[in-house]
């Protein structure tokens, strides 16, 4: 038996090569702070968008970073670079007019030896290199996973005049996060056939489900929240603050 052949045996199947493509191409304008947008806003001393790669850095199913920004930022990021010792960004790609488009720009820039994406906003800068890992395994096991959560309230569908229509069984109703991880391939076929048939998604998840494949719902918990309002800012301390207690 050749030692790379024993060496998967005993180890098992060759790692699988998963890109993260973080979408920070957004104006934020909900809280855009004295021209600052919302992915440059710091928290705790560390911009949100550089929370969010961190994040992946430190994840070791992630083999590297495509970032997808704003024009007018992507040279900012040449300095993140340098200042907080970032390693596995492969390049900086600029939005398009829309969070589908500009997914699709990230996507692009892809190597072919990859197998997995992982598609992340950037506004969910409390995501952990644990949970990370956890989707990329679900998405390994069913080709398509997203971080998600049970909802808490009881959630109403609403008719076209705002009135109740219906009332989903709350067991069952799940708010979408991210990463949504996919096998390439499928995604590349979901992102192309959205084009063809001018299908306009809210997430990247809805493009796989356009397609009639299922995604696996892992639960990334509550403190995976994304930044949109002041109040979040205020949140998101407080969670780092509790965080850095736990760990001593």
């Amino acid at each position: 038996m050749k030692l790379i052949n024993l060496i998967k045996a005993i180890i098992g199947s060759e790692a699988k090569h998963c890109t993260a493509i973080i979408v920070a191409a957004g104006s934020g304008s909900r809280m855009n702070k004295n021209g600052v947008t919302k992915q440059m806003i710091t928290l705790a001393g560390i911009p949100i968008v550089v929370r969010s790669i961190l994040a992946f850095e430190k994840c070791k199913k992630i083999k590297d970073i495509i970032i997808v920004a704003r024009e007018d930022e992507k040279d900012i990021y040449k300095e993140f670079i340098k200042t907080y010792s970032l390693k596995k960004i492969k390049t900086v790609t600029t939005g398009g007019k829309t969070r589908q488009e500009s997914v699709l720009n990230g996507f692009k820039k892809i190597s072919d030896k990859c197998d997995f994406v992982a598609i992340h906003d950037a506004a969910r800068c409390l995501i952990t290199p644990e949970n990370i890992e956890k989707v990329i395994d679900h998405a390994e096991r069913f080709c398509a996973a997203t971080a998600a959560v049970p909802v808490k309230d009881t959630i109403k569908i609403a008719d076209e005049k705002g009135f109740i229509s219906s009332t989903p069984q709350r067991s069952r109703v799940w708010a979408a996060q991210t990463p949504q991880i996919f096998d390439t391939d499928l995604y590349r076929a979901a992102a192309f056939y959205a084009i063809e048939k001018g299908f306009e998604a809210t997430d990247d998840n809805s493009l796989v489900e356009n397609l009639g494949r299922k995604v696996s719902l892992v639960d990334c918990g509550y403190e995976n929240i994304k930044i949109t309002t002041e109040e979040d800012l205020y949140i998101a301390e407080n969670i780092l603050r509790n965080r850095s207690k736990a760990d001593g």
